[in-house]
């Protein structure tokens, strides 16, 4: 699982940096909001919402941004109706692409999305055409100084992880989605820092990329990633580190 968490520690040292302009705050609201609007304004009965805001503290965004887009989400402030869908394809080299979209104008957005695809040498399928490589599961990342092995193994096995892998530089830490916050809490319970904490969507299988594709593979991220309506992105490439430490 390599490639899956170079680019995702990659993607996660990037958050802080945009956390730090106020980039992400855009993106955490509508989530907030949707998550409210579908669940409830309560987040101890509402998952999604407790995620989302947990995900708001981590990046600093203010307590006060965070109740407004409660109140957007739940209409006791006006604000704007997002609508939440996905879009799949295939970025050079035929990697599949599954991206997570909320937005108030789909026409838009299909628009700038397909553009984007076809500017770095990919192209928006149909509904279905990637999804299926995918899984949804609870992915944590501990880089190998910061934790000893067989401790590490023994805690996330223990909490209900399903597996623990390793590559050069990390361990990978795989759960089911619902057992995700209980291994992420016996980890902080235990002083193991975490470089990466998330639920995703993790694929079954990775293409290797390199030279000129795994360029533009990587351009395409960061343009799909930086697009307002863009929540997530999700994609089966692995790139190797000298690459990839370009970004």
């Amino acid at each position: 699982m390599s490639g899956h968490s170079k680019w995702a520690t990659t993607k996660h040292k990037k958050a802080a940096i945009d956390a730090k302009r106020g980039k992400i705050f855009t993106k955490i609201t509508k989530e907030i909001a949707v998550a409210a609007k579908i669940g409830g304004g309560d987040p101890d009965g509402n998952p999604r919402l407790r995620t989302a805001i947990l995900k708001a503290k981590e990046a600093n965004m203010p307590a006060d941004n965070i109740k407004k887009a409660v109140m957007k989400g739940t209409g006791e402030l006006p604000g704007v109706s997002y609508e939440e869908t996905n879009y799949e394809g295939y970025g050079p080299g035929g990697v599949a692409i599954l991206i997570d979209i909320m937005t108030d104008n789909k026409n838009r957005t299909v628009a700038e999305i397909r553009k984007t695809f076809t500017r770095h040498g990919g192209n928006m399928g149909e509904a279905g055409c990637v999804s299926w490589m995918f899984n949804k599961k609870g992915y944590i990342v501990v880089e190998k100084n910061k934790a000893d092995e067989d401790k590490l193994m023994s805690l996330a096995l223990d909490s209900g992880a399903e597996d623990m892998k390793s590559d050069n530089n990390n361990f990978e830490i795989i759960t089911v989605p619902k057992d995700f916050e209980k291994v992420k809490e016996v980890l902080k319970q235990n002083n193991i820092e975490m470089s990466v904490s998330e639920v995703t969507m993790v694929p079954q299988s990775y293409i290797k990329l390199d030279g000129k594709e795994a360029e533009q593979m990587l351009k395409l991220m960061e343009e799909l990633e930086d697009h307002d309506d863009v929540q997530n992105v999700y994609a089966n490439f692995d790139i190797p580190d000298e690459i990839m430490a370009k970004v």
